[in-house]
């Protein structure tokens, strides 16, 4: 095991292949793609493991050339065009810091609106490099951040995650803009990666738009039960306990695989239980998380209408709803009219409280489900 690694089951971040379940198609298709000199849009919903595969994709790409430059940035929480290149500016700055000398130095030889600074955390000495860039012409450095990454010698590989958020920018042509500098990049090369899959497959499959089949797409599909077991099942050999088959496959269905919810279980699961042969032990730990949640989401309800607090509950307790609008659902749970649930369907959607899969609308948050069947039923 890893030095310094006292659970297996990682909730966050990438601890290296040893801690990392299968996906060996996907990550190879992914490397794949991009050392063959195309870009990638990777599409799912959140906690199945997209952040994982990337971070993975890039351990195999340096291992196949150590002098590649793999960049990781999640625009998520970016609000404007500003945000967005301060957050790549900032993880270019730190990926060449950990490279030169005098990364200041170097970094405003090429970028003069930059003013890269490098303090050190207190606690382990560890670098921290924050950047401040000048707000009055964020397009002229995003042409230059992008000349510099395609003029280096060197392959750069660089993944933006939750890229659809670029169209709630208040710029107008965002997409038009990263597209025009994208297309010219030759020793760059791109994962576009996104959990709101109607953007995302619009973003790059409507001819409407800057990035249409401009890139090869992948979707990513739960873990295989059997597979995940197998992976599970060895780390508590290892501390000479054991899992149960059929609790974890009761564990599998509960969150349908999702990654990020069971890795939660798993790991609580291994610090606090050798053997877990029975489902009350999975419940205990699930009974504990959403303790802690709870005032999180209580605060969420709040900010909730009755009509969407209503619908949301009742879609909690039925798990899987193909048919909201219908009279026999609003029926049941007392609802407002067909209309009404349409538009506040769509709010929840927005909000990422609902999620619409292939089959019907579910709660997006597993945990936060499970925590409103077990307050309000």
């Amino acid at each position: 095991m890893k030095k310094g690694l006292r659970n297996p089951f990682v909730v966050s971040g990438y601890e290296g292949p040893d801690y990392f379940c299968d996906r060996t198609e996907e990550t190879e298709k992914l490397v794949n793609i991009l050392r063959n000199g195309s870009n990638v849009t990777l599409v799912s919903p959140r906690k199945i493991g997209k952040t994982g595969l990337i971070k993975h994709a890039f351990y195999h790409i340096k291992e196949l050339n150590k002098d590649a430059v793999c960049i990781y940035i999640d625009i998520f929480h970016t609000q404007n065009q500003y945000d967005f290149i301060q957050t790549l500016g900032r993880a270019i700055v730190q990926e060449k810091f950990l490279e030169q000398r005098n990364p200041t130095k170097k970094m405003l030889s090429i970028f003069s609106s930059w003013r890269p600074a490098i303090s050190f955390d207190p606690m382990t000495g560890a670098p921290i490099v924050s950047v401040n860039i000048d707000r009055s012409n964020t397009e002229h450095t995003i042409e230059g951040v992008f000349s510099y990454l395609n003029s280096s010698n060197r392959e750069v590989y660089v993944a933006i995650d939750e890229f659809q958020t670029i169209t709630d920018y208040p710029e107008k042509g965002t997409e038009a803009l990263l597209r025009s500098h994208i297309q010219f990049m030759n020793n760059v090369h791109f994962i576009f990666s996104g959990s709101k899959q109607h953007l995302m497959y619009e973003m790059f499959g409507s001819p409407k738009r800057p990035f249409y089949q401009s890139t090869s797409i992948m979707n990513l599909d739960p873990l295989h039960e059997e597979i995940y077991y197998d992976f599970a099942s060895s780390f508590f050999m290892a501390k000479k306990g054991s899992i149960s088959p059929s609790v974890f496959s009761q564990l599998y269905k509960m969150f349908d695989g999702h990654t990020w919810y069971m890795q939660s279980v798993l790991n609580r699961l291994y610090e606090q239980e050798k053997h877990i042969t029975d489902l009350h032990q999975v419940n205990n730990v699930i009974f504990s998380i959403l303790a802690e949640k709870a005032p999180q989401y209580e605060t969420l309800m709040v900010f909730l209408t009755s009509n969407q607090f209503n619908v949301l509950k009742a879609i909690a307790q039925e798990g899987l709803v193909e048919q909201p609008q219908s009279n026999a659902f609003i029926q049941k749970y007392e609802l407002a009219g067909a209309s009404s649930n349409k538009k506040v369907l769509e709010v929840l959607t927005e909000k990422e409280l609902v999620y619409r899969t292939p089959k019907g609308y579910i709660i997006y948050d597993r945990f936060l489900a499970l925590w409103l069947k077990r307050q309000f039923y």
